[in-house]
């Protein structure tokens, strides 16, 4: 009897790092439910209630960031750092892992280390079109590597997509539209508008729809408004913003209805919402992260291109650019429908079943499937 194949996967922080992790774990599962899945995160991430609800053991190591300046954090670094390598080294000998994959973050560099002074193959997810400095670390190591977009630079990047859990991959956004916009609060058939800044939220689009609120609830568009973790929209009182139409939550766990439900959506570009956004098919207007090394600009090309999103520049995304551009388009059904189908075409859904194979494949448990593109 063959015995069940024992990963660790990594990688934290945020949901862009987590969602695709948990799907290659889903994958990997699907693919053998005898398979031994331990992952390792950060005791402050977001992994700590992501990946116990997604039914996976989580250990935790100490995140080491790098310091920017000098400073006593900085002399701290070298110990610090040697001291996560060996903690993860521990987590890799307890689970007896026979493959480790990570898809970026803080904790991965530790733990592609540990794995390769243990010998253990190492496979490497990069979510972003710019790949991040952990994923540079385990790519020059790994056994295999998988893109959701080309021009990574890492060596030997095979681009497969972007790795998403089922309920999103396997989505249809027209069959599920009338249930999830019920489900997300929005009535009748006026044009229903999410707007999110991803799992942390963002600022300064948050100061813009409240800012333009006014007129976008008196045109007859209703407004779900994800604000992410910490990050309410309050009225002068300090009280959280209401209005007739307009209706604002933290966080919500199941993005599938809000692709399904929006007939646009505004967003930031980051890699996993680009290319969810395609696989459903859902409009939308990408507001780039105007801080970073510009990834998200990146991410956004290949879909601003092809017509399925329009792209502007954070300190553009006005009140102004809502009445000139924003309502103008959520008017037009047509456009609308044009931009779904355009994203629709751009959307590749099996990146967890490629990248899941290709770590059985490398350990000899079966042959990776081709990668296809699932746009019509």
């Amino acid at each position: 009897m063959t015995e069940p194949l024992r990963v660790v996967i990594a990688g934290g922080g945020t949901a862009g790092h987590i969602t695709p992790m948990i799907a290659i774990a889903d994958a990997l599962r699907d693919a053998a439910p005898s398979t031994q899945i331990t992952a390792v995160g950060t005791a402050n991430g977001l992994e700590t209630r992501l990946v116990p609800e997604a039914g996976y053991e989580l250990r935790t190591i100490a995140k080491v960031p790098m310091p920017r300046r000098p400073s006593l954090d900085l002399l701290k670094l070298p110990f610090r750092f040697r001291a996560a390598i060996k903690a993860a080294g521990a987590i890799l000998d307890d689970t007896g892992a026979q493959a480790v994959l990570g898809v970026g973050g803080y904790v991965c560099t530790p733990v592609y280390l540990a794995a390769k002074k243990l010998g253990l193959p190492i496979f490497v997810h990069e979510a972003n079109a710019r790949a991040g400095l952990a994923n540079k670390v385990g790519a020059r190591y790994a056994a295999g590597v998988g893109a959701a977009f080309s021009g990574t630079g890492l060596p030997g990047a095979k681009v497969i997509g972007m790795p998403m859990r089922g309920f999103v991959a396997g989505m249809d956004r027209e069959a599920q539209r009338e249930g999830a916009r019920r489900a997300l609060g929005f009535t009748g058939d006026a044009p229903a508008l999410v707007v999110t800044g991803g799992s942390s939220g963002a600022a300064s689009i948050n100061a813009t729809i409240a800012a333009g609120l006014g007129e976008l609830t008196g045109a007859g568009v209703q407004v779900l408004h994800i604000t992410g973790s910490g990050k309410a929209v309050l009225d002068a009182a300090g009280k959280p913003l209401a209005a007739d139409g307009y209706r604002q939550v933290e966080y919500v766990d199941s993005m599938d209805q809000a692709y399904a439900a929006a007939d646009l959506m505004v967003a930031r570009s980051g890699a996993g919402t680009v290319c969810e956004l395609a696989v459903a098919g859902t409009p939308s207007v990408l507001v780039p992260l105007p801080i970073g090394n510009g990834e998200q600009r990146l991410n956004a090309a290949d879909l601003v291109a092809a017509g399925g999103a329009l792209l502007v520049d954070d300190a553009d995304f006005t009140p102004d650019y809502l009445a000139t551009t924003l309502l103008p388009l959520l008017k037009d059904p047509q456009a609308l429908a044009a931009m779904g189908a355009a994203a629709k075409a751009q959307g590749r859904s099996d990146a967890a079943a490629v990248m899941a194979a290709m770590i059985r494949e490398s350990l000899g448990h079966g042959t990776p499937p081709q990668t296809t593109n699932t746009g019509s």
